[in-house]
């Protein structure tokens, strides 16, 4: 258990000299501003174009609803990139400059080594959400009233499920690829065949895109769950990384 801590700190010390996760946080931060800015002047942008105002006419009056459609919207697309981006080299670039094998010989069990990873990774996203969560809560109370709290942190807490599906992915994608690029284009794939299996009709409410859907109603005040989309995507996660810790152990470093 030590070893654990001793390397997730590692990991969360390069996350911030590398500039890792102060980019991360900025990123979905910003978005997170933007979302509620977005839905609220969209109408008003709209109005400079060219016969805008019939068109601006049209458009119902934003709500919150609008805000968290569109901060829904960004953190999903930017969670999922920024997700496959650092995640991609986790493992691959290690063993293409040797670092990796130089921190097995301490010695550091390989599992370990995945999991911690994995870890500081998952706190990266958490800590990015969780102040990108806050920054649109804000500015959503001060132009359309407050949300719910405890559906909001629901709401985040699904979000963030869905994308460390991709950073498991995308772990897994580095311990069987060789290179970054390789690595990056097998969690593209990934990314393409779940979003395919996910548009099925009656296979969605089973694939993590729900979770995206579950959150935005928990927001709206909607019941109903989709419990079969959370565990899907737990068991996901679980088998990218124990895929990933079974032939990383197989490996030659």
């Amino acid at each position: 258990m030590m070893s654990f801590f001793v390397a997730l700190r590692k990991e969360w010390l390069e996350q911030w000299r590398t500039y890792r996760l102060p980019v991360v946080a900025v990123v979905l931060v910003v978005f997170g501003l933007l979302s509620p800015l977005i839905a609220k002047y969209t109408p008003e942008l709209i109005k400079l174009v060219p016969e805008g105002e019939a068109i601006a006419q049209l458009i119902p009056p934003p709500t919150a609803m609008d805000a968290v459609a569109q901060y829904l919207k960004n953190m999903s697309q930017f969670g999922v990139i920024l997700a496959l981006l650092l995640t991609m080299g986790a493992v691959a670039q290690e063993k293409d400059k040797g670092t990796a094998a130089m921190m097995l010989v301490k010695p550091l069990p390989r599992v370990t080594f995945l999991a911690a990873k994995f870890t500081a990774l998952a706190l990266t996203f958490a800590a990015s959400i969780a102040l990108a969560g806050v920054a649109c809560y804000y500015y959503t109370w001060l132009m359309f009233g407050a949300l719910d709290v405890t559906r909001w942190l629901a709401f985040n807490g699904l979000l963030l499920l869905f994308v460390l599906v991709y950073v498991a992915l995308t772990l897994f994608g580095s311990v069987v690829a060789k290179s970054q690029a390789a690595a990056g284009g097998l969690a593209f794939c990934f990314l393409l065949v779940l979003g395919l299996i996910g548009s099925i009709p009656g296979w969605g409410k089973y694939f993590p895109g729900q979770l995206l859907t579950w959150g935005a109603g928990l927001v709206a005040g909607n019941a109903e769950t989709f419990w079969p989309a959370l565990w899907v995507s737990v068991s996901i996660i679980i088998a990218a990384f124990v895929g990933a810790w079974r032939v990383f152990e197989r490996q030659e470093l």
